[in-house]
């Protein structure tokens, strides 16, 4: 008997943040278990994405369109070597897969699905109805819709196959009603992400930041990410030392540089870094702000952003979307999503009363240390592979 389980990770897109991030989170957690870990995935026109740990074993092939796409597949199903098989987000070649080696190895296929990936494109309103002469240009044109292995009709052929998996888990409830399966929620390093490790004058120096009250947004901009609301807030409260800080920027447009010409005389964007870096530039904000707009997009996500500031006790301004309210308790500052309004009236109320939101921070800390850090994620995934073993 092997003295150590494995457990392969299986992530569609190597190449973006779309799972490995979330793989990242729950390799920290099996570890904690004494499992051996691997990450196996594609990788689309586009290296290795940059945010990456570095400690993390992963095993990448270059992915493509069908049918080229087939050979990769085969190449990365013969690789998958462990006891159990971690599929992350229902997408044809992560849990498309998983399923296909299960067929002739039968070992236990788990999905985790992070997301809403039917939210992209309109939801349940998505159909697929095309002509005859559309859905053979789908098909056979170079450029045909079909011959992506993430168009949305394998989406739907994917959610219909939830069933065949032996285990689920999700990370908000929106996906548990929608999915069902287990809640293992988004972990925090509470270790590396702690703050009396760091002097919150010191990293402002470091980075640039002092001598400004710093509004903090340690993630990549999206429009649905309510950044435009905060910079319009700041507009409406016009209070000369007031920043709005971008760490990294956006990877997938120039969204970040659209903000920056309409506002940028309130951004500060600082370039992207690695994990371990970012606890000290959290360190240097006085507020994080999460202020997440409603969509179905939104209201499935799980903002890693909110346990960046949580563990970091800092005072945390986010919105009243999907679980939010429920991930901060009542350590943070909740305002209606889309109300720039409501969000400058808590910037100033949160700045009058520092020493108080402070001490909220602190809050929020142990908040998260209770139910959001790797040890929380750990102890739930024992009880789930107790179960396949």
């Amino acid at each position: 008997m092997k003295d150590r389980l494995k457990v392969s990770l299986l992530v569609w897109n190597l190449s973006a943040n779309d799972g490995i991030i979330r793989a990242s989170l729950l390799s920290n957690a099996l570890r904690k278990l004494n499992y051996e870990v691997e990450v196996l995935g594609f990788l689309f026109d586009q290296p290795l994405y940059t945010a990456v740990p570095s400690d993390l074993p992963i095993y990448s092939v270059e992915g493509g369109k069908y049918p080229e796409f087939f050979k990769p597949v085969t190449k990365l199903i013969n690789k998958i070597d462990g006891d159990f098989i971690y599929a992350i987000k229902p997408q044809p070649a992560s849990f498309g897969l998983a399923l296909l080696k299960k067929l002739f190895s039968h070992l236990p296929v788990i999905l985790d699905i992070d997301d809403w990936e039917l939210s992209w494109y309109g939801g349940d309103e998505w159909q697929y109805h095309p002509t005859p002469k559309q859905l053979a240009r789908d098909l056979l044109k170079k450029e045909g819709a079909l011959r992506r292995p993430d168009h949305p009709l394998y989406l739907q052929w994917m959610e219909k196959l939830i069933s065949k998996a032996d285990a689920v888990t999700v990370h908000t409830s929106f996906l548990q009603k929608r999915f069902g399966g287990i809640i293992v929620p988004n972990g925090k390093d509470i270790s590396l992400f702690d703050p009396e490790r760091y002097d919150a004058e010191i990293s402002r120096t470091r980075f640039n930041l002092s001598g400004y009250r710093i509004l903090m947004f340690p993630g990549a901009p999206r429009p649905y990410k309510g950044l435009e609301d905060v910079l319009v807030a700041l507009d409406y409260l016009n209070e000369p030392d007031l920043r709005l800080v971008i760490v990294g920027g956006s990877p997938y447009d120039d969204y970040d540089q659209q903000l920056i010409q309409r506002w940028g005389h309130w951004i500060i964007q600082l370039p992207r870094c690695s994990v371990p870096m970012m606890p000290e530039i959290v360190s240097g904000a006085h507020i994080i702000v999460v202020p997440q707009r409603d969509s179905p997009e939104t209201r499935a996500q799980f903002p890693l952003k909110l346990t960046d500031g949580m563990a970091m006790a800092k005072p945390i301004l986010s919105t009243r979307v999907g679980d939010i309210p429920e991930i901060l308790g009542d350590t943070g500052f909740l305002v209606e999503p889309g109300s720039p309004e409501q969000l400058a009236e808590k910037i100033k109320l949160i700045f009058q009363n520092l020493d108080a939101a402070n001490a909220q921070g602190i809050q929020a800390r142990k908040r998260c240390i209770e139910h959001y850090s790797i040890d929380t994620m750990a102890a739930i995934l024992s009880d789930i592979l107790a179960e396949l073993n």
